[in-house]
């Protein structure tokens, strides 16, 4: 298929109104019915037409991708958003990546539908395992753009040396975010101290292995 072929979804001011107005939708369903939920009551729910979410996501499955995408972005906020994409011009990278993945795991922590999402994925995996095939065959930077993006800009400045991007992403994700995630499943919390020494510890690992060769011991 070529790039003419490929459908982009809509785009300005209004179509991202829609497509929010979708995703919070499309996540309070699927947190109270499950995966099967039909397009039609998403639509009907979000007040859009079915047409529009098809044209926003391309298949439930997609849509789906879309909610657990924002859910772990949401944390972010517009700050959080802008330290990330601006880590590039920190003087103190470290500081800087520390700080920001503090306020990035209180925001995971603090967040009841993170929890409820990935209970729903592994309720409904054995009856639609296109849900794993779908994630499995996006990318990192189509999942979480906001880091992949990050990480791209410091690389580009000499200041990291990355050269697999995907891995990198899920690295920094491994290091900070999915212990609690793993924990949360399991109804334990990570203390507050735990939390500080992994974050440390993490943003530590993450930069001495991705650390410019000319720099490494």
């Amino acid at each position: 298929m070529s790039t003419k072929d490929v459908k982009r979804p809509p785009a300005g001011p209004r179509a991202e109104a829609k497509r929010q107005a979708i995703v919070t939708a499309a996540r309070e369903l699927f947190l109270r019915e499950g995966f099967d939920v039909s397009v039609d009551v998403i639509a009907a729910e979000a007040d859009v037409s079915k047409v529009t979410v098809y044209n926003h996501f391309g298949s439930k499955e997609a849509l789906f991708i879309g909610v657990i995408k924002d859910s772990l972005d949401a944390p972010l906020g517009g700050t959080l958003v802008t330290a990330i994409d601006h880590l590039a011009e920190a003087e103190d990278l470290r500081e800087a990546l520390v700080a920001t993945a503090r306020a990035w795991v209180d925001g995971i922590r603090t967040n009841p539908d993170i929890l409820a999402l990935q209970n729903v994925v592994g309720r409904e995996l054995h009856r639609f395992p296109e849900l794993g095939e779908a994630w499995r065959h996006g990318s990192t930077e189509r999942h979480h753009p906001a880091v992949a993006g990050a990480l791209r800009k410091v690389a580009e400045q000499g200041r990291l040396d990355i050269s697999d991007f995907d891995v990198a992403t899920l690295q920094l994700y491994s290091l900070l975010l999915y212990p609690h995630l793993v924990f949360s499943a399991y109804g334990t919390d990570i203390d507050d101290s735990l939390t500080d020494r992994l974050i440390a510890g993490g943003v530590d690992m993450f930069l001495s292995h991705y650390a410019p060769r000319r720099t490494r011991s």
